[in-house]
């Protein structure tokens, strides 16, 4: 009689959110809890803005069998070369990889946020001329914990398709100039 060979199923890669700060810290939370989408989302992935950081810990998800979804402000490289020079290299040695996801926004997560009411790819300067403009739509917003620990402003945010509206306005101003950001391709890749 023929021995049963045992197989295994391949484990599902659960993406890991790797970001820069608290903003995208609770902003990722708020989507698992009001989404149902499954990440893992560890504060020890999330503090530093620096690219070098972000490559270990992408790294750590890469051995873990993991997706890394890499989100963080790209402000930094318009006036760092430093910086800029990392960034470039970071996204080359990723570009082809399926198991990252590079979601940088220009110059901040603020701007993702203001594309749910706004369809703009104007070039803000600072998170801070992008957050004068989303106080228009999200009142009193402000990147302390007080406020960003609070599911509100997400639910808000996702509230009538907003979401898919934001995904669209930033694919169509992902390669213009201006500002923009890359967060949706977390979105779309969270959703499946």
């Amino acid at each position: 009689m023929a021995r049963k060979i045992a197989s295994r199923q391949p484990k599902e890669a659960i993406p890991t959110i790797i970001g820069a700060g608290i903003t995208e810290q609770h902003y990722f939370k708020h989507l698992q809890t009001l989404m149902g989408w499954k990440m893992k989302i560890r504060p020890r992935f999330f503090g530093s803005e620096d690219i070098t950081a972000i490559e270990k810990r992408v790294e750590t998800v890469i051995q873990e069998e993991g997706i890394a979804i890499c989100v963080f402000d790209a402000d930094v490289s318009a006036w760092n070369d430093a910086f800029k020079t990392k960034l470039e290299k970071f996204r080359n040695k990723y570009k082809n990889r399926q198991d990252v996801i590079i979601c940088d926004s220009m110059p901040s997560i603020e701007y993702w946020f203001l594309i749910h009411y706004l369809d703009t790819n104007k070039h803000y300067p600072t998170s801070a001329s992008v957050i004068r403009e989303l106080n228009k739509f999200i009142a009193n917003f402000c990147k302390n914990d007080t406020f960003l620990s609070s599911p509100t402003w997400v639910k808000e945010m996702i509230s009538n398709d907003k979401i898919d509206l934001a995904c669209k306005r930033a694919i169509q101003y992902e390669t213009t100039d201006g500002s923009y950001s890359r967060i949706y391709k977390a979105i779309e890749l969270l959703k499946k």
